[in-house]
């Protein structure tokens, strides 16, 4: 019975009941788009609380923004959005898009991006060159604007600002509502490993390092560790 019931909410999440949260096209639609948004994508929790960071001139993070709130960043002067959740047509994508091109925003959506898994390198290096091509004022965002943002946030200081692995790995933080201690510690792991090699080998790039020295099978073995130095 329970994982009858895990499986129906599973498909109401993902908007594959119906037409509930999968289609913005008309009033009536857009409505149930909302109520999916509110109810499954949890957007009632992030109605005051919005993660919102400036991490470098002209570089924000976020959790997932509603309609409104991407009319308060279109006032603010962003110019480009950076969704790390993917290109599912699913409410918070849907309601997204026409919010940006109602504001004038640009929105470009990767799936480059994982909180409890570790990519390869060069999808890492892909991240990075992505940000690199952003329109600023720009935002990045995750769902909750603590771990895949993070994430994000700490590469862009490490390879756009010079940043030191300190002051990076803040990016990843309480702060943030980001929690190395369960699965998505894994991204924690990821900058410690970088910096365990620095001090090793001595410097080199995050993005060279992500192409010749990172190592990913590594970086998986946090699933076992739970903790690590």
């Amino acid at each position: 019975m329970f994982k009858t019931l895990k499986k129906g909410f599973k498909r109401l999440e993902r908007a594959e009941v119906g037409q509930f949260g999968n289609d913005v096209s008309t009033p009536r639609t857009r409505r149930l788009a909302m109520w999916h948004f509110h109810l499954f994508d949890h957007a009632f929790l992030r109605g005051l609380w919005t993660n919102l960071y400036e991490i470098a001139p002209g570089v924000w993070r976020s959790n997932q923004p509603s309609p409104k709130r991407i009319a308060l960043y279109a006032e603010m002067g962003i110019k480009t959005i950076l969704s790390l959740r993917g290109t599912r047509d699913v409410s918070f994508n849907l309601l997204e898009r026409q919010a940006c091109e109602k504001h004038g925003i640009t929105l470009v959506t990767t799936n480059k991006a994982a909180a409890r898994g570790a990519l390869s390198g060069a999808e890492y290096v892909e991240l990075i060159d992505l940000m690199a091509s952003l329109e600023k004022p720009f935002l990045i965002h995750c769902k909750s604007g603590a771990d895949r943002a993070g994430l994000a946030s700490a590469l862009y200081l490490l390879h756009y600002e010079g940043a030191s692995i300190q002051d990076a790995k803040k990016m990843l933080s309480w702060r943030f509502m980001h929690l190395k201690s369960t699965k998505t510690g894994i991204l924690d792991y990821i900058l410690r490993l970088y910096e365990k090699d620095v001090e090793t080998n001595g410097p080199i790039p995050i993005r060279e390092w992500f192409l010749t020295r990172y190592d990913q099978e590594k970086a998986r073995t946090f699933k076992t560790l739970r903790s690590f130095p």
